[in-house]
């Protein structure tokens, strides 16, 4: 197959014949059930002509035009009443900082905007893959985590960056405070599932999904424990869930064991602080920041200068300090 390639489109001419559903997965490398989901969705045309249903057959030379979602029509439930900074823009992502307590998408328990409410208000085009309710959402942070979080414009953009993500090719690493120190960096492989006694939770189980993170350890003075932690794989929960596992808690984690008499802290002070991929549609590699909120800042000044504290979050020096990680202490 020929194909031509778009911000906005793709088309391409049939060198075989085959089900409508075939030709797209195969073109774009994704999942027949995405396919599906963009042909259902009024994104395909063949020969000009809009086809909706994916066992269509198409022949030789037939002309096969992709196009990027359209603009979400979602009514917001709820009153949009925050704002969220935009890191970077094209016609293909974003890249957001997303600000603590607000959560990333709809659901039938969510009685507060989201951050798709959010996207939908500001007019923004979004792929569809995961319908609207989920409208351009590649992954998702935890309503109480801030930090960094890419958002696919395009049907396109969003199977690339799934694809990413699946393979591992996709980084994020996220920045937490902890009540205890991690002594010695470690990366922690332990299947999660869901915790048998508390629904709201998950743990470290047998016969669990595999779930594999990397931990080491910024800052260990004052009574300040400032950690890295860096994803290899996206379970619900898994730095918590991990973290727990070694009888480690993160400030403000009530339900995965953290326990204060003394501070009122009113989130998990978890940060998604640096994400790098390559990008969809160019394969430019890009990484970014996700500037760190003042109640993180605040525990942290209260007991560390803020020089030192910039100094030892400095990229370079983070990303760095995961180079070698197969030589760390393996929990399993």
């Amino acid at each position: 197959m020929i194909a031509q390639k778009g911000k906005k489109l793709v088309e391409f001419i049939a060198e075989n014949e085959a089900r409508l559903d075939v030709a797209v997965s195969e073109m774009l490398k994704i999942s027949r059930n995405q396919a599906n989901v963009m042909i259902k969705n009024s994104l395909v045309k063949v020969n000009e002509n809009l086809i909706t249903k994916p066992s269509f057959k198409i022949f030789i030379n037939n002309k096969i035009c992709i196009k990027p979602a359209l603009k979400q029509e979602i009514s917001n439930r709820y009153e949009v009443d925050f704002d969220v900074d935009v890191i970077y823009e094209d016609d293909d992502i974003l890249v957001l900082n997303k600000p603590p307590h607000v959560i990333t998408h709809p659901a039938n328990s969510v009685k507060q905007a989201t951050l798709v409410e959010w996207l939908n208000e500001r007019g923004y085009m979004l792929s569809n893959l995961n319908g609207d309710i989920r409208a351009g959402i590649v992954h998702r942070l935890d309503k109480q985590t801030s930090g960094a979080i890419i958002i696919a414009k395009t049907n396109i953009a969003h199977a690339a960056l799934s694809k990413q993500l699946s393979d591992k090719s996709m980084g994020r690493i996220y920045l937490a405070l902890t009540d205890i120190n991690i002594k010695e960096p470690c990366v922690v492989n332990r299947a999660i599932g869901r915790n048998p006694n508390n629904r709201l939770k998950n743990a470290v189980i047998k016969g669990g999904r595999e779930a594999k993170s990397a931990f080491i350890s910024l800052i260990s003075d004052s009574g300040i424990n400032l950690i890295a932690c860096k994803l290899f794989t996206g379970r619900t929960h898994q730095i918590r869930v991990h973290l727990s596992s070694i009888n480690r808690h993160i400030l403000g984690d009530d339900l995965y064991g953290f326990k204060s008499e003394n501070d009122k802290i009113n989130r998990v002070m978890l940060h998604a602080y640096i994400l790098y991929f390559k990008h969809p549609i160019s394969g430019k590699y890009m990484q970014f920041e996700a500037d760190i909120f003042d109640d993180f800042k605040e525990i942290v000044f209260k007991k560390i200068d803020k020089e030192i504290f910039y100094e030892k979050i400095k990229s370079e020096f983070v990303c760095g300090s995961f180079s070698d990680t197969d030589s760390w202490l393996q929990l399993t």
